[in-house]
């Protein structure tokens, strides 16, 4: 019997360690205040490789989409990368031509700094949309960071601070593996904490390995990661004009070059997973004034598709997600959520779970008895809301986060 990418993904030993994207050979990263939005506070970062990698990316669906996103979609057609710079502060949306000129312009001032190819340089910036750069506190920045350069776990940890918007806390992940005998890391570090939907999320994502790919197969690798992870992940349902996730691989680790599928490629892809996943998780367990990390998972489904739009339609509910912050274990409003998502449902067959308690069990509703285990159950700041369909063998999770009066109180002022 041939096994399952999960049995073999088990089987290639990934590890866990302390990281981020100056972990694996080949990077230097910095972050530095440049005073674009607020004072005293890291907001340019930039990441850079030895030499030129292999480079792949994923960007935001939306159709307002940013000019750094505009431009970098152009760049990584070339499969090429050496250089990343970002900015937090300005999103350098909905800026018009100006704000082209502006992204380009940035990436040709790096690549002169820095002595590399212009199309080797991707620029990336999240923050309030529809304001220019400010580019002479950019460049300024983008130097202070160019002389900061290191590749320490601190270094990576001031270029993750440089990112972050109402994000609370950094996220970083980082794994070590094994791909045809060398050792192989993959670190990476995200922002984003609000304004999150699938389909990627209010986010920048930046990962780094030295396994050795190509930007074919690292591509393939990638999307194949963002799907298990990111697009899996919803605090509140808005999709952003700026989100992206960067991957560049220096080759460094010195293992045979990965062109295609096969043990190598899924050694791969699983260390790539067990980050991308990290940072996502991470990033629900800091939405925007969340008290609550929930995995929503919907099994028994017609089909996965089914599953993945039920356990979505759940995920940004805002009547569920109200629901978990006051600790009120309202199964209704999860089972009305599946209901208007699309996926087959009967009610009379389905079953709702908080962890593995249940609260409406095909047709039974849950008494005091019951509901006093429920409360203990959402009570925790981490829990599982189950929806089982018993229609099928179709099967999704995604992660989220409850809604607090704190996510009302940090979008209602944002830009002000």
């Amino acid at each position: 019997m041939r096994a399952t990418f999960q049995e073999k993904a088990s089987m290639n030993k990934v590890r866990t360690i302390k990281g981020g994207v100056c972990t694996a050979r080949g990077f230097r990263a910095a972050g530095v205040a440049a005073e674009i939005k607020y004072k005293g506070r890291n907001d340019v970062a930039l990441i850079v490789a030895d030499a030129p990698c292999a480079a792949a990316a994923v960007f935001t669906t939306n159709k307002v989409a940013a000019a750094p996103v505009l431009l970098d979609r152009e760049v990584v057609k070339g499969g090429r990368v050496q250089a990343i710079l970002a900015n937090s502060g300005c999103a350098n949306a909905c800026t018009g031509e100006r704000g082209l000129k502006d992204a380009r312009l940035s990436a040709l001032v790096t690549a002169g700094e820095l002595g590399v190819k212009p199309e080797h340089v991707l620029v990336a910036s999240t923050g309030v949309i529809g304001r220019p750069l400010p580019m002479d506190r950019l460049l300024a920045g983008m130097k202070a960071a160019k002389a900061a350069l290191g590749r320490t776990y601190e270094h990576g940890l001031a270029a993750e601070k440089a990112v972050m918007t109402t994000d609370t806390k950094p996220k970083q992940a980082c794994v070590k593996t094994v791909i045809g005998g060398k050792k192989v890391v993959v670190g990476g570090m995200s922002k984003g904490s609000g304004m999150i939907e699938p389909n990627m999320a209010t986010m920048l994502g930046f990962i780094t390995t030295d396994a050795a790919i190509t930007p074919a197969m690292l591509r393939r690798a990638l999307s194949l990661a963002i799907a298990k992870s990111f697009n899996r992940l919803v605090v509140d349902g808005d999709e952003s004009t700026n989100d992206s996730v960067f991957l560049m691989a220096s080759g460094l680790a010195g293992n045979a070059t990965i062109s295609r599928g096969g043990a190598d490629f899924d050694a791969f892809r699983a260390a790539l997973e067990a980050v991308c996943i990290s940072l996502a998780k991470q990033m629900a367990t800091d939405g925007e004034g969340a008290t609550k990390f929930v995995t929503v998972t919907v099994r028994g489904a017609r089909s996965d598709k089914d599953a993945a739009r039920a356990a979505r339609a759940v995920a940004k509910s805002p009547l569920a997600k109200t629901s978990w912050f006051g600790r009120d274990p309202n199964w209704g409003r999860v089972l009305a959520a599946v209901g208007y998502s699309g996926a087959d449902v009967v009610d009379m067959k389905a079953e709702v779970f908080y962890d593995r308690v249940w609260a409406f069990r095909r047709g039974k509703v849950a008494d005091e008895r019951q509901l006093e285990k429920l409360a203990k159950v959402l009570k925790k700041p981490s829990f599982e809301v189950v929806v089982d369909l018993h229609l099928g063998t179709g099967e999704s999770s995604v992660y989220t986060c409850d809604f607090s009066l704190d996510y009302v109180h940090i979008n209602a002022d944002y830009t002000t």
